[in-house]
C-alpha cells in the first residue's frame, strides 16, 4: 500500500512513525515544506515544496500510484488539496475544503453551532467591518475575545486582559483585520481550563482519543505571547486531572453533533480528524474552536499511546466503518515538551545548528522545523523538536520529557513547567473554585 503524507513537522513525524509500526507495512511517500531528516528516514520517497501547491502534490500522488493520502497541516486543507486528490480517485484522511471551514472560518463554526442547536457556544458576533463592534464590546464589558476569521497559525486570537487591555485596543486590532481584507469574530471570554478532544471520523461515527491539555504561552507560568503550542500532556486514565466524567461526555457529544451538522449542511461526510478545542467552565463545557486535523503537539501525545493499527484506522475512516472498530490506547501518561529557537515566536533565530546526539531514547523524539545540510541539523525558524515522555504516571512522564529535551543542544529554550505537579495542581484548584467546591 502506497501512502502519501503531506507536511514535514513533528506532527507528521509522529504520523509517519505510527504508519511505520503498522503490520501492513505501507510504503510511505512524503511531500513536505522542509527536509525533515526524521521523515526522510521513514519515507521511500521524500520531496519538498509548498504544501499548498495542489497541482504539484496531486501530480506527485498520481505518479507514485498513491492509494491513500493523509494531510497533516491545515493550510493544504484550506487550499482544497483533499478535493483535488479525491477527484483523482485518491481517498484522503482530511476533509474537503468546504468541510474544513470548521477550522478555516471561526465565524462559520459559531454559526453552524447556533443553526443546529449544538451546545457549548458563547455569545458572539461576526463582522466584516467595524460597524456594531463597539456596541457589542460594550455589552461584553471586560470579558471579550477578538478572533481573526481565518488561519494565522494559532496567533490570530487576542484575549482581553492578556493581549488587549481596553476596548480601544480591541477596536484597533479589529481595524487591522478589516484593512487587511479579513473578517473577525468578537465573542465572550470564557473562564476555565482548556483541553483538546480529538476524534477519528468517518463522517457518521467517531472514535474518540484521550483528552490532552496544550500550553500556548511561550514562557514558564503561562506568560508571554501565544505560540503554536509549547507542549502538552495526557493522563493514564484517559482523562485530565481537572476534568469530570461529565465534562468528557459533553465534549464527546459536541464533536458527535458537529459531525452530524456538517453532513446535514453539505450532504457530504467529514472524513479525517475532528479536533475540538474545549474549555471546562463553571457552567459546563464550551467550544473555543475546531481544527480539522491532528493537533501539534497533541497528536504526538495520542499517537505515542495508540495500540491499534493506524493504517486500519485510516481505512476505516474512509470506508465508513470507524464505528465498528475498537480503537485502543495504552493506559499510560504522556508529557510532550517542545524545544524552540531563541527569540520564538516573534523573532526566532534561523539556520543555527542543533545537536540531538545525546538524546537517549530517540523513538519519542520528533523533529519539526529543521533542515538537514552537510550532515548537520539546522533550525528552520519555528518550533524545532519535541520529546514525549511516556510512563505509568504524570510525574514519571514529565521527568522523562524534561531529562531528554535538555539534551538537545543549540540556541533553544523550552518550558520546564509543562506537566509538572505544581502547574497541574493550580489548574485543579481553579476548576474547584469555578465549580464552587
Amino acid at each position: 500500500m502506497n501512502i502519501l503524507l503531506i507536511g514535514s513537522g513533528a506532527r507528521e513525524h509522529a504520523i509517519a512513525r505510527a504508519l511505520h509500526s503498522s503490520p501492513q507495512k505501507p510504503q510511505l511517500f512524503c511531500f513536505g515544506s522542509n527536509r525533515n531528516p526524521g521523515l526522510i528516514e521513514l519515507s521511500r520517497v521524500f520531496t519538498s515544496g509548498s504544501v499548498t501547491d495542489v497541482e504539484t502534490i496531486t501530480a506527485f500522488a498520481t505518479s507514485h500510484s498513491i492509494d491513500l493520502a493523509i494531510i497533516g497541516p491545515e493550510a493544504p486543507l484550506a487550499a482544497g488539496l483533499a478535493d483535488a486528490l479525491i477527484a483523482r480517485g485518491i481517498p484522503c484522511v482530511g476533509p474537503k475544503q468546504k468541510l474544513a471551514q470548521i477550522e478555516t472560518s471561526k465565524g462559520f463554526t459559531r454559526q453552524l453551532l447556533v443553526k443546529y442547536s449544538i451546545p457549548g457556544c458563547p455569545k458572539f458576533e461576526v463582522y466584516d467591518s467595524l460597524e456594531g463592534a463597539a456596541g457589542f464590546l460594550a455589552e461584553l464589558g471586560e470579558n471579550f475575545v477578538v478572533k481573526y476569521d481565518g488561519l494565522m497559525g494559532g496567533k490570530g486570537v487576542k484575549v482581553a486582559g492578556d493581549h488587549l487591555h481596553s476596548h480601544e485596543e480591541a477596536l484597533n486590532y479589529c481595524r487591522e483585520l478589516v484593512e487587511s481584507g479579513g473578517r473577525f469574530v468578537i465573542e465572550e471570554k470564557l473562564i476555565g481550563q482548556e483541553f483538546s478532544l480529538m476524534s477519528f471520523s468517518d463522517g457518521e461515527n467517531l472514535a474518540h482519543m484521550p483528552p490532552v491539555q496544550d500550553h500556548k504561552r511561550a514562557f514558564v507560568g503561562d506568560t508571554g505571547p501565544n505560540t503554536g503550542g509549547m507542549g502538552s500532556y495526557s493522563d493514564a486514565d484517559h482523562s485530565l486531572p481537572f476534568l469530570t466524567e461529565d465534562d468528557l461526555r459533553q465534549a464527546r457529544s459536541i464533536n458527535e453533533a458537529t459531525i452530524d451538522a456538517l453532513r446535514a449542511e453539505f450532504g457530504e461526510k467529514y472524513i479525517g480528524i475532528l479536533y475540538g478545542g474545549f474549555i471546562a467552565t463553571g457552567d459546563g463545557v464550551k467550544l473555543i474552536e475546531y481544527n480539522a486535523r491532528f493537533g501539534d503537539p497533541e497528536g504526538m501525545n495520542v499517537l505515542a499511546l495508540l495500540e491499534s493499527d493506524f493504517v486500519e484506522i485510516c481505512n476505516a475512516m474512509i470506508d465508513g466503518t470507524i464505528g465498528r472498530l475498537k480503537v485502543r490506547f495504552a493506559h499510560l501518561a504522556t508529557v510532550c515538551k517542545y524545544a524552540v529557537p531563541e527569540g520564538y515566536p516573534g523573532a526566532p533565530v534561523k539556520g543555527q545548528p542543533i545537536d540531538i546526539s545525546e538524546v537517549s531514547h530517540k523513538e519519542q523524539l520528533y523533529l519539526a522545523s529543521v533542515d538537514a545540510k552537510n550532515g548537520q541539523l539546522l533550525e528552520a525558524g519555528s518550533r524545532t523538536a519535541a520529546y514525549v515522555g511516556v510512563a505509568a504516571t504524570l510525574p514519571e512522564a514529565e521527568a522523562k520529557a524534561e531529562a531528554e529535551i535538555r539534551k538537545i543542544k543549540g540556541p533553544l529554550f523550552h518550558r520546564e513547567d509543562i506537566g509538572t505537579a505544581d502547574l497541574i495542581r493550580k489548574r485543579v484548584e481553579q476548576m474547584k473554585l469555578l465549580r464552587g467546591k
